[in-house]
């Protein structure tokens, strides 16, 4: 008879082979010219996907697990680009079942991990649909590595431009609130449209999944 551990986001955190992977990961997408996804993501990430959960009555071992998957959700970077999110999923599984996690709870991490890219991605659990929008909040200026390159990277500049992102969740109205303050004489609003027209319908998604209703707020505008 095995006996499992509650594995928390604190060891996830300190255990060198996740951190490795982490460091890779950003090492990598560095050099293909993408924004930060060191350990600062993913700790933004894995703390939203817990008080998500939590601000919508999940119990807190639910809303660890999401905090878990969360802080791992990118380590697949480190082999590759394209279908990171499947090889994260099965690095993550390893590495869990070897510090003695719960058969059980090692799948679901590794399924949150394993649904959250923008093109495919199809939430199909709380934590998954947490982990998802937790991901696609995290746009800030400090993730754009070199800032003399948005003036022809649209990508970085709407990042740049972003000075404030937060998730809000309101349970007794069932609705999450993406809440955005952009700078717009860095980059227009139309441009953040264009660029994360792909992320804002995978947080639809996640947020329909959840039971609630997506609201989109710019400037203190609503657009969506």
């Amino acid at each position: 008879m095995h006996e499992y551990r509650e594995i928390t986001r604190e060891e996830v955190v300190n255990d060198p082979r996740i951190r490795a992977y982490i460091d890779e990961s950003d090492r990598s997408l560095s050099v293909l010219g993408y924004t930060e996804h060191g350990t600062k993501h993913s700790t933004i990430v894995a703390e939203r996907a817990r008080e998500i959960m939590l601000s919508l009555g999940y119990k807190e071992r639910r809303a660890e697990l999401a905090a878990v998957a969360g802080y791992m959700h990118d380590i697949g970077n480190a082999v590759g680009r394209v279908y990171h999110e499947q090889i994260g999923a099965a690095l993550s599984a390893r590495i869990l079942e070897d510090m003695g996690m719960d058969p059980v709870e090692v799948a679901a991490v590794a399924s949150a991990i394993g649904n959250n890219y923008d093109e495919e991605a199809e939430p199909v659990s709380a934590a998954g649909a947490a982990v998802i929008l937790a991901d696609k909040s995290d746009v800030r200026r400090d993730r754009v590595r070199n800032p003399s390159n948005i003036t022809f990277d649209v990508h970085d500049r709407v990042n740049y431009a972003a000075e404030y992102a937060e998730i809000h969740v309101d349970r007794d109205k069932k609705r999450v609130t993406l809440d955005l303050k952009i700078d717009s004489s860095i980059a227009k609003v139309m441009e953040y449209f264009e660029i994360f027209a792909e992320r804002m319908a995978l947080c639809r998604k996640a947020v329909r999944y959840l039971g609630c209703n997506f609201e989109l707020v710019i400037n203190d505008t609503e657009m969506l």
